[in-house]
C-alpha cells in the first residue's frame, strides 16, 4: 500500500516537471467546457492512455520502446491536424465532412461524440507524454522488466496517472478564473480560436522536434524552478524499503534475546539479499550471504565504463580499507551495460587500472540484480551481520549518509568502528582519491546528458545525409547545436557504437560541461591513436586526463577516457575527434 501512494503522490508532482509542459496546451485547450465533455474525458483518456502504453513498455520490452516512438508521432501528427482545424476553419470542415453528411444521426449523439471528441484528445496527450516521466516511472518500468510484468505494475502505473490527473485538474480548477477573464478581454472569439490553435501547433512542434527538452535543459533557472524530479527522487529514496519493512524493523533476534549492547535504529528494508548466480567471481573465491553472517557487507553495483560507478568508486574502496579490521566486506556486483563489459578479460584488466582488490562478482545475467531489486547504476546496499539490507543509496552522492550507516551496522555487530579501530590500523584514516574521473560533476554548469552513439539509444546524430545501419557507408557532417553529434568519413553505425573504417575518420560533438567523456574501444589490436580539438584548438589545459596538451591520446582498452577537463568558466564547446588508424569504436559520450 506505502508503494502504491508513492506512486500517486510521485504523479501528484509529476505536474511540477518541466516534461509535463508540453502537455498543457492540449489540456488547457478544454478549458471552459462542461466537465464531462471537456476536461473529464481528457483527463481520463489522458490516464488510460499513459498507463496503457507504459504498461506495455514494461511487459515487451525494446518492441514497446519503437511501438511507443510510433505512437508518439502518430499522437502528434493528430495533435497537429487538430491544432491546424483551429487555425484554417477550412481544414476542419474537410476532414469532418463525413460526421457532418450522417445529418441527424449525429446531431442525436451530439453529446456522447463531444465526451469521444474529448477522450481522443486526451489518449493522443497521453501518448506523447508517457516516454518522459519521472524516476518512479523508471523504477516502475525498470523493476517489471526485470521480475516480470504483472497486475500490480499496471495497478502502479495507473496511481501514477490518477495522481498527474489529479494534479492537472486542480491546476484548471484554479485557473478557470483567469483564463475566462483573458479570452473575455484578450482573445474574445475567432482571436481567442486561432490563438489556441497557435498555441498546440507550436507545443507539437516542439516536442516532435526535442526543442522543448533543449530549451528546459538550458534554462537552468526555469528548470529547477519547475523540476519535480528531485522531488519525486527524495520521495522515492524514502519509500524504497519493501513492503516489509515495517514489519521487520522490530524483529531483530538479537534485540529479543538481548545479545547486543548496541541495536541501529536503521530499519529492516529486506531479508532476502542474494550473491547466488553470478557469472565469475573474481579476486575472491565466490562469496554468499549465509557465509558472511557475523559481518557486515557493502554491496556495490556497478559497470566500470559508467562514470557515475567512477566518481563513487573512491569512497567504497576507501570505506574498504578504512574498515578492512572492522568486520567490513565489500562486494562489487559488476552488471554489464554494453557487451564489452561482459568480457571477463575486461573487466579484470579494468580492475587492475582501478586498482580495486575487493571480490568482485560478473552478474552478465542480471541474477544477483534481480535478487536485490535494484534498479540503478550505481547503486549501494548495506547488509547487517544477520543477513538483512538495512540502508541504501542510489546513483551518486550521499556519502557522509552511507558511512554513518555502516558505522551503525559495524557497532551493532560489535566490530570496531573508524572511530575506535585499532591503533596498527594503517588504514584507519584513508580518504577517497577524488582525483581524474573521480571527481564529482560541476551539476552547476553542466547542461549535456548522457549521449549515445550507437542506433538502439542514439537519437541526435546530424548528417548531410541518411545514415546507414549496420553497413559501411561515407558520412559527410552537418551543422551541430548543443547536445548533438556528427561523422566525417566511412563509419559503419551499429546497435552499440559507431565504428570507423578509414584513418582520418571524425566524430564531433557540441556540448557544455566541465568535463567531457567518451566510451571508446578498438576493432583491432594495438594501441589505435586520435587527437581531439577544441573549438578548432588543441586543448591545452583544457585536456582531460587522457590526451596531452596537444590533444592526443590513444585506445588502448575499451573504457570511459576523459577527453576534456575545462578550467575556469566553463562554456559551450565543440569537441572534435580525429582517430588517426582504422577500426576506433565509440559507445557514449558522458558528462560531468
Amino acid at each position: 500500500m506505502a508503494l502504491y501512494l508513492v506512486a500517486f503522490a510521485a504523479g501528484v508532482l509529476s505536474v511540477l516537471s518541466p516534461c509535463i509542459l508540453p502537455v498543457l496546451p492540449f489540456v488547457f485547450a478544454r478549458q471552459g467546457q462542461p466537465s464531462r465533455h471537456g476536461n473529464l474525458p481528457l483527463l481520463i483518456g489522458m490516464a488510460v492512455a499513459f498507463a496503457a502504453a507504459a504498461s506495455l513498455a514494461a511487459a515487451a520490452g525494446a518492441w514497446a520502446v519503437q511501438l511507443s516512438q510510433w505512437s508518439r508521432g502518430l499522437a502528434l501528427l493528430a495533435l497537429g491536424v487538430f491544432a491546424a482545424s483551429l487555425l484554417f476553419p477550412s481544414l476542419a470542415a474537410w476532414w469532418s465532412r463525413p460526421l457532418v453528411q450522417m445529418g441527424v444521426k449525429l446531431a442525436a449523439q451530439q453529446t456522447q461524440n463531444r465526451w469521444l471528441h474529448s477522450a481522443l484528445l486526451g489518449v493522443a496527450t497521453g501518448l506523447i507524454w508517457s516516454p518522459c516521466a519521472g524516476p518512479v516511472l523508471g523504477l516502475l518500468l525498470s523493476g517489471a522488466a526485470l521480475a516480470g510484468p504483472d497486475t500490480a505494475t499496471s495497478a502502479l502505473l495507473l496511481c501514477y496517472a490518477a495522481g498527474a490527473g489529479l494534479a492537472l485538474w486542480a491546476a484548471l480548477r484554479i485557473s478557470a478564473g483567469t483564463l475566462a477573464r483573458l479570452r473575455a478581454h484578450w482573445l474574445p472569439g475567432e482571436r481567442g480560436r486561432r490563438a489556441a490553435g497557435a498555441a498546440m501547433l507550436a507545443a507539437v512542434l516542439a516536442v516532435a522536434t526535442g526543442l522543448d527538452s533543449r530549451l528546459l535543459a538550458q534554462s537552468g533557472g526555469l528548470g529547477g524552478l519547475l523540476n519535480g524530479n528531485g522531488l519525486e527522487s527524495s520521495l522515492l529514496q524514502a519509500a524504497m524499503p519493501s513492503a516489509q519493512a515495517a514489519e521487520l524493523a522490530g524483529s531483530n533476534p538479537a534485540q529479543a534475546a538481548g545479545s547486543a549492547p548496541y541495536i541501529s535504529p536503521l530499519p529492516v528494508e529486506s531479508t532476502r539479499p542474494s550473491l547466488e548466480g553470478g557469472t565469475q567471481w573474481l579476486n575472491a573465491e565466490p562469496q554468499s550471504i549465509p557465509a558472511l553472517r557475523g559481518k557486515v557487507v557493502l554491496v556495490n553495483f556497478w559497470t566500470y565504463s559508467c562514470v557515475n560507478c567512477l566518481r563513487t568508486l573512491p569512497y567504497v574502496k576507501s570505506w574498504a580499507q578504512k574498515y578492512a579490521d572492522s568486520s567490513l566486506v565489500v562486494v562489487g556486483v559488476h552488471a554489464p551495460e554494453f557487451a564489452f563489459e561482459k568480457d571477463r578479460s575486461n573487466v579484470e584488466k579494468a580492475l587492475q587500472q582501478l586498482k580495486i582488490s575487493y571480490p568482485v562478482v560478473q552478474d552478465n545475467a542480471f541474477r544477483i540484480w534481480r535478487a536485490f531489486n535494484n534498479q540503478y547504476w550505481p547503486a549501494l546496499y548495506l547488509v547487517d551481520a544477520q543477513g538483512r539490507v538495512r540502508h541504501h543509496q542510489f546513483g551518486e552522492g550521499g556519502y557522509a549518509a552511507t558511512e554513518r550507516a555502516l558505522q551503525e551496522l559495524l557497532r551493532e555487530a560489535q566490530a570496531p568502528s573508524a572511530a575506535n579501530a585499532p591503533a596498527n590500523n594503517p588504514n584507519a584514516n584513508a580518504t577517497p582519491d577524488t582525483q581524474g574521473l573521480g571527481l564529482a560533476a560541476d551539476t552547476a554548469s553542466l547542461r549535456s546528458p548522457e549521449i549515445y552513439l550507437g542506433y538502439d539509444k542514439g537519437g541526435s546524430l546530424r548528417l548531410a545525409g541518411r545514415p546507414a545501419p549496420d553497413k559501411p557507408a561515407n558520412y559527410q557532417p552537418a551543422s551541430l547545436r548543443l547536445n548533438t553529434w556528427t561523422l566525417q568519413g566511412n563509419w559503419t553505425l551499429m546497435p552499440e557504437l559507431v565504428q570507423a573504417n578509414e584513418a582520418g575518420g571524425r566524430l564531433a560533438l557540441r556540448f557544455e560541461a566541465r568535463d567531457a567523456n567518451l566510451v571508446l574501444g578498438a576493432a583491432g589490436a594495438g594501441p589505435l591513436r586520435f587527437r581531439i580539438t577544441i573549438d578548432g584548438q588543441p586543448p591545452g589545459i583544457h585536456h582531460g586526463s587522457d590526451v596531452d596538451a596537444q590533444g592526443y591520446g590513444q585506445v588502448d582498452a575499451t573504457r570511459l577516457y576523459q577527453l576534456v577537463r575545462q578550467q575556469g568558466t566553463v562554456k559551450e564547446r565543440t569537441l572534435e575527434i580525429e582517430f588517426l588508424n582504422p577500426g576506433a569504436q565509440g559507445y557514449a559520450f558522458t558528462f560531468g
